[in-house]
């Protein structure tokens, strides 16, 4: 084991006592607040991830981090915080050191300590919560949200009013994982631990759950539920059912086409599937 992976393992066993005896943890501990902080920082820095994919279609929860987040809102306590000509009350401070970390970041974007930005990251108005992960060049744009612990690969394009759902508790709980040199289109949701593969178009409008079944437009089959496969455009549709009161359309996502690695950059082609059934980006 490294000698930073050491160091982790320690804090991961202190975080974890803390957590065990959490109730009778006192504010004003500093020796408590220290090792909390150290936990997010670490978040912040983008040394360690609260999920991240375990190369065979998984995710891996590192659940002793999203107990630090937990313990950090329990102990933390209400402050005033001033930027500029804005006011905030709040528990958790926003970053700052755009510069320096290599992140552009337009007036009316937001970001909690404790979340990552890798280089590159361009932020319209929008915000991102604590704990969630943004992988280098992706842009999250304008009232785009991101929720905690989420995880956003590279490359991504989260399109306008994109609500990336989140997850602190329970602490084993996955979040939603968006893979790398992704669009996701204007207003589409994903929520409650859906994943979406690497290369992935989803057409505006989509929501995607854990529980929403994704199926294969060319053979009808379900594909998995709340996860989009990797290198396809998909677009939200729905499925009759027959219930007891009547017939119903119930939601799912379906896969239109699958592409090549290049097929992402053509978007004259994307946008040509997307018209021929009556979808956008």
């Amino acid at each position: 084991m490294s000698e930073t992976a050491s160091t982790h393992e320690v804090l991961r066993s202190h975080i974890e006592e803390l957590w065990a005896g959490r109730d009778g943890l006192s504010a004003s501990d500093p020796e408590v607040t220290a090792t909390i902080h150290e936990a997010i920082d670490l978040l912040d820095r983008g040394v360690v991830r609260v999920a991240e994919p375990d190369g065979a279609g998984g995710v891996v929860v590192n659940e002793w981090l999203k107990l630090s987040i937990l313990l950090l809102f329990q102990q933390a306590e209400m402050a005033t915080i001033e930027l500029g000509p804005f006011e905030f009350a709040d528990k958790i401070p926003l970053k700052t050191g755009w510069i320096d970390r290599k992140v552009r970041v337009v007036p009316g974007a937001q970001a909690r300590w404790g979340s990552y930005q890798g280089p590159g990251v361009v932020m319209m108005p929008s915000y991102t919560n604590i704990g969630a992960w943004v992988g280098d060049n992706t842009m999250v744009d304008t009232w785009a949200t991101v929720g905690s612990c989420a995880q956003i690969g590279r490359n991504v394009h989260l399109s306008g009013g994109v609500g990336i759902g989140g997850v602190l508790e329970p602490p084993n709980a996955s979040p939603v994982v968006i893979g790398d040199d992704c669009l996701i289109g204007s207003r589409c949701i994903v929520a409650e631990g859906a994943r979406v593969g690497d290369g992935v178009v989803l057409g505006a409008g989509s929501v995607l759950t854990g529980s929403i079944p994704v199926i294969d437009a060319e053979t009808g089959d379900e594909l998995s539920r709340g996860v989009v496969p990797d290198w396809c455009v998909a677009v939200q549709a729905s499925r009759s059912r027959t219930f007891g009161g009547g017939e119903y359309g119930l939601p799912c996502v379906l896969v239109l086409k699958w592409l090549d690695p290049d097929e992402r950059h053509e978007k004259s082609t994307l946008n040509g599937i997307l018209r021929t059934h009556g979808v956008a980006t």
